[in-house]
């Protein structure tokens, strides 16, 4: 019996209720966490309203949120990517490097995505080649590409400033173009994951791969393919994360990876795979950043934002826990 097929849903009720709502969509718990601390903080800093730093906010939580939409459809098949951060970093060196060398931006940041897609799309087959676990085979590789990146720079930093002031200048109305960028990428992958074949394959394969390649599922290309999509997602991120920073250094996008599970856990996808949303993984990448942002309104210590992040994790994982005994869907 599925979580949606469990006796607390089966229970009549008369149209929608609060609590069935609640228990059937973490991110309607996340929505009201964040618009409570927004309020909250708002009352104590008014600057926390201001156009200048909603916009910021948006800007901050741009590139975490296309690495943990690409990362809502590997946990959710399955598959973990812990080696983001190495080769965020070489994308990034990689760049400003070819448009130094007289490339033009577009050509150059054609490259840099193609690295992040190649990089995945290694991890994925690596995995299915050798029947490891892609949790293992990425811890592998995030030290690879960390030296590769080295490898090329020496560890210096590859500058790219002004090369893409247009675009971090550019808005929709108040909203900075970037964000809307990764906005797109959010909807590109609900259509996906809500509307084609290839996204129930995402579901079959992290519910019970056997299952999956006994109702006639090609298991192995559909992992790589799911690789190479978050690879996609990713060289996307890294694009807009050099055009905020104006240059890379391997060790830029340092913590992404691990930040990017985290808003998809709080989001409600369990680490089993098989169940969530990425409507869940946006709520929780906002909620992260109106955190952080908060914190940093009210001049509280980063160290214990780093503190308020780990606890935040934690208790969404007690949250989704609770929802599934109560027989709420993930």
């Amino acid at each position: 019996m599925s979580a949606s097929e469990s006796p607390a849903a089966s229970v009549p009720t008369r149209g929608w209720s609060v609590g069935s709502l609640l228990l059937n969509n973490q991110w309607v718990v996340l929505f009201i966490v964040t618009a409570v601390i927004a309020i909250v903080t708002g009352s104590m800093n008014s600057r926390f309203w201001s156009l200048e730093n909603l916009s910021s906010l948006f800007q901050q939580i741009t590139v975490l949120g296309l690495v943990a939409t690409g990362a809502t459809i590997l946990i959710i098949s399955g598959n973990f990517d812990i080696s983001v951060d190495s080769y965020v970093g070489l994308a990034v060196c990689v760049m400003p490097m070819l448009m130094n060398a007289g490339w033009h931006p577009v050509a150059a940041v054609t490259v840099g995505i193609l690295v992040c897609v190649t990089a995945s799309t290694f991890n994925g087959a690596a995995s299915v080649l050798f029947k490891a676990p892609s949790f293992i085979v990425t811890l592998a590789t995030l030290g690879m590409f960390a030296g590769i990146s080295l490898q090329l720079t020496d560890g210096v930093i590859q500058t790219a400033f002004g090369k893409f002031s247009s675009l971090i200048e550019a808005s929709v109305g108040p909203i900075p173009l970037i964000f809307v960028i990764t906005l797109l990428g959010y909807a590109a992958i609900y259509l996906l994951l809500s509307r084609t074949k290839l996204g129930r394959r995402v579901y079959a394969i992290g519910n019970n791969r056997d299952v999956a390649f006994r109702a006639g599922i090609n298991v192995d290309r559909n992992r790589i393919l799911f690789f190479a999509i978050n690879g996609l997602l990713v060289g996307v991120a890294a694009w807009l994360l050099l055009a905020r920073v104006g240059g890379g250094l391997p060790s830029t996008g340092t913590g992404l990876a691990m930040q990017a599970i985290g808003a998809v856990v709080i989001g409600g996808v369990p680490i089993t795979g098989g169940s969530g949303s990425v409507l869940g993984t946006f709520f929780g990448v906002l909620l992260l950043g109106v955190i952080a942002n908060a914190l940093n309104i009210l001049n509280v210590s980063p160290y214990t934002q780093e503190i308020a992040q780990g606890a935040l994790i934690l208790f969404a994982i007690a949250i989704s826990a609770i929802r599934i005994k109560l027989g709420g869907r993930q």
